[in-house]
């Protein structure tokens, strides 16, 4: 691949791997806005889907719903609209565009927006509003299956004055996302997805980074505002739902050691589903 968007890559595979583990919000926001500077794009959307145990009757997203969401540059207008497109997911009635998004096996998929869907889409509500509505009239987006019921999507925007993305874009697109599995996992370990029993509650998420980094349980009572003994609830309840015993093995998830063992144990406890 002889393209200068390359080596931009690089260095940005580079970069995130300076990123301790305990600053990954950080290291998400740079990756977003590295990839808008890379690939000259307007806004970017980093998201989690997770496979619904039970999925409706019927359901035409084969059970797929979001879970977790980050914009690179959250306008309170957009925020809006990306909320209402996600509650549109529980209806019985979606879109085709969330039908086509969630249709299909492929361990990596790489899209063009104008390529996906049919030229009549262009002209309908759905598009006037939720795109052309908050400046948006370009995507390029990659789809990642972690395992069989976890999806990362990475969604790049281009404004009405830009010009469309190309298929010229999906190669260095798909090469910067598929480089980085290993920081995908990194970011669901934070958020407690996918290794952990059950997802992590706010707090335990703060007390997770914490954790994460080099202070002290007391230290990180003092950091986070809270008593002692109330990080000590929180650190246990990390430790059982991450099934290890203490700090250091907490720590090898994110150094890509005991990932099987977890897994296990999160399976047989039937909650490899969100």
């Amino acid at each position: 691949m002889r393209d200068e968007r390359v080596e931009d890559i690089y260095a940005l595979w580079e970069e995130l791997a300076d990123f301790p583990a305990s600053q990954s919000d950080g290291a998400l926001g740079h990756l977003l806005s590295r990839l808008c500077a890379i690939f000259d794009a307007q806004n970017a959307l980093w998201s989690v889907v997770v496979r619904l145990p039970t999925p409706p009757e019927g359901d035409r997203l084969n059970g797929w719903r979001p879970c977790l969401a980050r914009l690179c540059n959250p306008l309170p207008q957009l925020a809006r609209t990306m909320q209402e497109r996600v509650d549109k997911l529980w209806r019985p009635e979606v879109d085709i565009s969330a039908v086509i998004g969630a249709a299909g096996n492929e361990p990596f998929l790489t899209r063009l927006l104008f390529e996906a869907l049919p030229a009549d889409w262009f002209e309908g509500d759905y598009y006037r509003r939720y795109y052309l509505g908050v400046g948006h009239a370009d995507q390029l987006s990659v789809r990642y299956a972690i395992n069989d019921d976890v999806r990362i999507h990475v969604f790049l925007y281009r404004g009405v004055a830009n010009p469309r993305f190309t298929p010229e874009d999906k190669a260095p697109f798909t090469l910067a996302i598929r480089g980085l599995k290993w920081f995908q996992y990194q970011l669901l370990l934070s958020h407690g997805i996918h290794a952990a029993s059950s997802p992590l509650t706010p707090t335990e998420r703060s007390v997770l980074l914490a954790l994460l980094g080099s202070g002290t349980e007391k230290e990180i009572a003092e950091s986070l505002g809270k008593s002692r003994n109330t990080v000590h609830v929180h650190i246990k309840s990390i430790y059982d739902k991450f099934g290890v015993r203490n700090r250091p093995a907490l720590t090898a998830l994110w150094l890509g050691q005991g990932i099987a063992g977890t897994r296990s144990q999160a399976s047989a406890r039937g909650t490899t589903r969100e």
